[in-house]
């Protein structure tokens, strides 16, 4: 299969998330040196899921981060375009969790499969640079959540230290796809993570997008040094 490039042509996107759905998580926690679960527990504060409440973790893969968010007896929901992903988050929830589980729904970002303001919060961790359009994207989230509802992000951002980006992008351009290549089945798609972290726009750019969408009293949060960064909005009553 070709590597997707940076027009994220949406099927084959799904598709290399589909191949790395098995190993995911795990990669995810090797190719981060376990930053991963650090941007995991920030996410899950920001979100701030109390009972009863509706949640929907968008792009969520596995699920991981939603089996979270439902320990706190929320009502989630897992939402991805890559079945592959979603399959794999079913399997392991069924084996792994006692506790309450998510509902696991297949839907592009582009056209939620949601009715107007039913959620209290949206969330999405590192999906958000691989939809074919921004915009459209962040307007469907504020389409769904209720009036005063909560969005948190979580994506890849740009080192606040210069210097360090040089060496943060050399890191991205060899060491990243290198050691995908002796973990991955399918290394081009760590090709193509890297040329997309390189594209995508800085906090405050996102920020000025999140404005130009609707939501209203945006912040965000550097991680580790602005490799990542988590942009908090609401939608207006």
């Amino acid at each position: 299969m070709p590597r997707a490039d940076l027009d994220k042509r949406p099927g084959e996107v799904a598709a290399m998330f589909d191949e790395l759905a098995g190993r995911y998580d795990l990669l995810n926690d090797l190719l981060s040196a376990g930053q991963v679960r650090l941007w995991r527990r920030v996410v899950a504060r920001a979100v701030g899921a109390r009972p009863g409440e509706r949640i929907l973790d968008l792009a969520a893969g596995t699920g991981t981060s939603t089996v979270t968010f439902a320990t706190t007896g929320a009502e989630c929901v897992a939402c991805d375009f890559s079945i592959g992903m979603l399959r794999a988050g079913i399997k392991r929830v069924r084996a792994d969790v006692n506790g309450p589980q998510p509902a696991f729904v297949g839907g592009d970002a582009l056209k939620l499969p949601f009715a107007d303001g039913v959620f209290d919060a949206v969330t999405i961790s590192f999906g958000l640079r691989n939809v074919a359009d921004t915009e459209r994207a962040l307007a469907e989230l504020l389409r769904v959540t209720r009036p005063g509802g909560k969005l948190v992000i979580c994506e890849f951002s740009q080192l606040t230290i210069k210097p360090l980006r040089v060496l943060y992008e050399r890191y991205l351009a060899r060491a990243l796809p290198a050691v995908a290549r002796r973990v991955s089945r399918n290394p081009a798609a760590y090709d193509y993570l890297a040329e997309s972290i390189v594209d995508w726009p800085g906090q405050a750019e996102l920020g000025r997008k999140l404005h130009a969408a609707g939501w209203s009293g945006v912040e965000w949060r550097n991680l580790t040094g602005g490799i990542v960064a988590v942009h908090v909005g609401r939608r207006p009553v």
